[in-house]
């Protein structure tokens, strides 16, 4: 008695099914383990004994958007979810530790000038006389550092939430994470008197009563900064080789088959998102915290758009160039806008469209391609295998 034929369909979905629920693979490969001891020496070792402390804080600031660009390689390149928007996570982040940094440094000593004090010097331009009931919760830190992760992803939640389960995706979506940060940059400048306006919330001084300003502690929050990035990293590569990391993939490439194999689709671009919020986040209150202030300049549509950019020079399936393509495309923003400072959108723009024409995989794409398999090629040739030579006929064998 023969079986019944399997469908084509139903052998792509067993297909499917076995490929989320098999892992062959380590937590990480040994070229991989090898890039992050790279990564973390150049960026705890090297660059902190070449650099001086103006550029080394530079650096710093640059390291924050890498959090943003980590986000995007989840969001982005596993799932699929290409969201302009980041900068409002990044944003709402910065903003919740400037609140506790502005409140600490506009206590009653340091106020007692203004017609209200204890409030914050641009509440009290603005006649607003008492600290309003949002800005309540930010007088304690740890419940600061609780909402700098709560606040963004609970927003972006709400939006993934509202788009997915009507299964809004693709260039819709992108459009319209991009309404939000236009949205929200128009926002927090007309409440000027709550947020700071334009200028956003300056003048911050210590945290906890530990001054952040001098150049001692610049270098301590440079290796914080630097520290957590590279844990996120291991959260991320986590994620990217465990069964979800697997499911995103999927969904990416097929997602009415994971979608007919049982799986939620919108629960699980639900999650993307809202880790690529939390990473935002995190890059958003340290660079508070490195620089010393924050503005709606760093929350709106262009610092959204760059900070994609970052990913795509990097390579948006790669974690470490992700960071290490924020690194390169900033620093040649800064070296080309000291030169040509109007002409640096322009260099910006054509460099996208150079990186995907040219080398949709980013810099990670060449080095997989061309420099990885020389190198293995090389190594090998150290030891080359000995070929064997065949005795002449009727010789004896050696």
């Amino acid at each position: 008695m023969t079986s019944p034929k399997t469908s084509p369909e139903k052998s792509s979905l067993q297909s499917l099914s076995k490929a989320v629920t098999v892992n062959d693979n380590p937590f990480m490969k040994p070229i991989e383990w090898v890039s992050l001891l790279l990564l973390a020496g150049v960026i705890l070792v090297v660059l902190p004994l070449v650099l001086d402390g103006f550029r080394l804080n530079l650096v710093g600031k640059y390291l924050t958007y890498a959090f943003v660009a980590l986000g995007l390689v989840i969001c982005w390149g596993y799932a699929g979810i290409l969201s302009l928007g980041q900068g409002v996570f990044f944003g709402l982040g910065g903003y919740c530790m400037a609140m506790y940094l502005k409140l600490e440094a506009s206590s009653v000593e340091n106020t007692k000038i203004q017609s209200t004090p204890g409030i914050p010097d641009f509440m009290d331009w603005n006649q607003i006389t008492s600290l309003p009931w949002f800005w309540q919760p930010f007088h304690s830190l740890p419940l600061t550092l609780l909402l700098v992760i709560a606040v963004p992803v609970a927003f972006a939640f709400i939006i993934s939430v509202a788009m997915f389960k009507r299964r809004v995706g693709g260039t819709y979506f992108a459009i319209i994470t991009q309404a939000i940060a236009a949205i929200l940059t128009i926002l927090i400048v007309g409440q000027q008197g709550y947020t700071g306006g334009i200028n956003g919330i300056t003048d911050l001084r210590t945290l906890h009563g530990w001054d952040i300003r001098t150049d001692s502690a610049k270098v301590i929050l440079y290796f914080v900064n630097g520290g957590l990035l590279l844990g996120c990293i291991l959260m991320a590569q986590y994620v990217k080789k465990s069964k979800l990391g697997r499911i995103l993939v999927a969904m990416r490439e097929k997602e009415d088959r994971v979608r007919f194999s049982g799986y939620s689709v919108a629960g699980f671009k639900v999650f993307a998102f809202c880790l690529a919020a939390a990473f935002a986040a995190v890059g958003g209150a340290m660079f508070t915290l490195q620089v010393g202030f924050m503005s709606p300049s760093f929350v709106g549509i262009v610092p959204s758009i760059e900070m994609v950019i970052y990913a795509a020079v990097g390579g948006r399936m790669s974690l470490f160039g992700a960071v290490w393509g924020t690194l390169l495309v900033n620093f040649a923003k800064t070296s080309f806008s000291e030169s040509f400072p109007d002409l640096w959108l322009f260099g910006l723009g054509a460099l996208f469209i150079a990186v995907v024409l040219a080398f949709p995989n980013g810099l990670a794409g060449l080095w997989r391609e061309h420099v990885e398999p020389r190198l293995f090629r090389k190594a090998k040739g150290l030891a080359p295998t000995p070929t064997p030579v065949l005795p002449a006929h009727g010789a004896p064998a050696e």
